[in-house]
């Protein structure tokens, strides 16, 4: 079988759009315009209404304060929120999270990954004979 080579695209020059909408027409449009172009999961927390925590953060957020920090990791992001710093606590510390264009509509905590990449060591002392083989290459 001859292998299939794919070519890798190229990152987008144009500008950003979501189903037909630039991001300045986004940020233009309120909540209530926003929800039929929303994923069903995120029309649905707004739907049931957002909680005081969330409230606060989104006050914050359009208040342009500086440095954000926060634990809510199930916060929908906003079109208003593009192009903000905001640090996401991931379960041991606080990593910062610039939101782009392409994040809309995602959860923050999407962003601050909780678990790292595992790189196992070779055997240790009192291993088997079997698990102490390491291959040359």
């Amino acid at each position: 079988m001859a292998k299939k080579t794919q070519k890798r695209l190229p990152r987008r020059r144009e500008e950003f759009t979501y189903r037909g909408f630039k991001i300045e027409e986004l940020q233009q449009m309120g909540v209530s315009e926003l929800l039929p172009l929303m994923p069903s999961r995120a029309r649905r927390k707004y739907e049931r209404g957002l909680s005081q925590g969330h409230e606060k953060l989104l006050s914050e957020i359009r208040a342009g304060d500086e440095k954000i920090r926060t634990h809510l990791r199930d916060v929908v992001i906003m079109p208003e929120m593009v192009g903000k710093t905001i640090e996401v606590y991931n379960g041991k510390e606080f990593m910062k999270v610039e939101i782009q264009p392409e994040a809309i509509f995602h959860y923050i905590g999407e962003f601050a990954l909780t678990r790292r990449r595992v790189s196992h060591g070779s055997a240790g002392i009192g291993a088997t004979r079997s698990s102490k083989y390491v291959p040359l290459k």
